[in-house]
């Protein structure tokens, strides 16, 4: 036991070690590349704008699309128990696992011109593929299930007593969600919401494949990375720095709500 304690230890550290050095140094190497003062340069540029004018754009499209109909959605895989649920939310969570190009290829098969929807999506004057819009639809698809998920485990931990109370009082089910459920499950949502907007904006492979790059109309800021990778490093780099701090601000606020609410 004496001699397990002796190595056993030591072997954790150079695993936690190793680990830090292999996750955090490339990221580290983004901001030791470049300069302030490069970063705010490059970010002037013409293409530099228009990518993160256009990711904040659709990013906010999407978020507001999966906020308004996945909560509701989240809410129902909650709190209700019916034939095939398992099968219906292993649907949901499909996307998390797909690779980018197959998601990209799954949405042209079925809302793209000669996809199984797409005689329907322009008889109904939509039209997706290399648009903006379909920039906003791949975002959706592949951000929407980590909101899901995580609103479905915000709304099962709400405290089942106070929405009995509500209806008691004589509230109806919807009021009892609004005044309720939703302030109960809040943080939970707040995290979900967190998680699906950083994935919109690093979305890279399914924009690719269903909208393209196209300057101003849909090249995002991680096509647009892509884009200078070859010609001009330095604003790939620029633009790679906005990402990692808008990631890194996402997730210690993921931390910051969770702690919050354990505190609760």
């Amino acid at each position: 036991m004496i001699r397990s304690r002796v190595w056993f230890g030591p072997v954790l550290v150079a695993a936690l070690a190793t680990t830090l050095v292999f996750l955090t140094v490339p990221v580290l190497a983004i901001f030791l590349e470049t300069t302030p003062a490069e970063i705010i340069r490059k970010l002037g540029e013409e293409q530099a704008r228009d990518a993160l004018w256009l990711s904040a754009q659709t990013t906010g499209a999407a978020m507001v699309l999966i906020l308004v109909v996945g909560t509701p959605a989240a809410y129902l895989l909650a709190t209700r128990r019916f034939r095939g649920r398992a099968f219906v939310i292993t649907l949901i969570e499909l996307p998390l696992v797909l690779p980018p190009a197959v998601a990209g290829i799954a949405l042209l098969a079925a809302v793209g011109p000669s996809g199984l929807l797409g005689r329907y999506v322009e008889d109904a004057g939509l039209q997706l593929a290399l648009t903006t819009a379909g920039v906003v639809v791949a975002l959706t698809f592949v951000a929407a299930p980590f909101y899901l998920r995580q609103a479905q485990a915000a709304f099962a931990a709400v405290d089942g007593t106070q929405v009995d109370a509500a209806r008691t009082l004589g509230s109806s089910e919807a009021a009892a969600f609004a005044r309720v459920v939703v302030p109960g499950a809040l943080p939970g949502l707040a995290a979900g919401g967190a998680l699906a907007l950083g994935r919109a904006l690093g979305e890279f492979g399914a924009t690719l494949m269903f909208a393209g790059s196209l300057q101003g109309v849909t090249q995002t800021v991680p096509l647009a990375i892509y884009d200078d990778f070859a010609t001009d490093f330095d604003a790939a780099l620029a633009l790679s720095a906005v990402l990692v701090i808008v990631s890194a601000a996402l997730l210690l606020s993921v931390k910051l709500v969770r702690g919050a609410d354990a505190v609760r």
